[in-house]
């Protein structure tokens, strides 16, 4: 886990059959739950979780073997499968969907069940990207201080 980064009551961290990596900066909201994918006949090597520098992953959501790049935002509830990629720069809605082995391109908003591109994202959404993960270190850093 990267610096400055952080995992919030209730959150589950499994990295027991593969790797999970967490950049810096990065926060893990309430309830979450982070998982891999073992090796096997259907998945040889499996698969680890990536998740980048700078993102904000909502309360009660599922990453499970999946790549989220750096400066992005997984709202709460969502669920990302498999070999999902979250590019650097995509913000995911509530309760989105991503399926196994999609690609979010970075710079829009995606939503919905399974997650589709809406549109891209204004000025101020990309600077709250940076923003959330910059609220998130201060809240981590009151919270030790307590």
């Amino acid at each position: 886990m990267g610096a400055d980064s952080s995992i919030w009551p209730m959150s589950v961290a499994r990295g027991d059959i593969n790797s999970i990596r967490i950049g810096e900066r990065t926060n893990i909201q309430d309830g979450s739950i982070l998982h891999v994918t073992h090796d096997g006949p259907y998945k040889p090597g499996g698969s680890p979780l990536i998740i980048g520098n700078d993102v904000t992953v909502g309360h009660h959501v599922t990453l499970h073997a999946c790549t989220v790049e750096d400066l992005c935002l997984i709202g709460m509830g969502s669920i990302i499968l498999d070999d999902a990629v979250i590019r650097h720069g995509a913000m995911l809605g509530a309760g989105s969907l991503v399926n196994p082995g999609k690609e979010i391109e970075g710079g829009y908003l995606w939503l919905g069940r399974p997650a589709r591109r809406v549109r891209e994202l204004s000025d101020r959404e990309k600077a709250y990207l940076e923003y959330s993960a910059r609220h998130y270190v201060k809240l981590k850093d009151r919270h030790k201080a307590s």
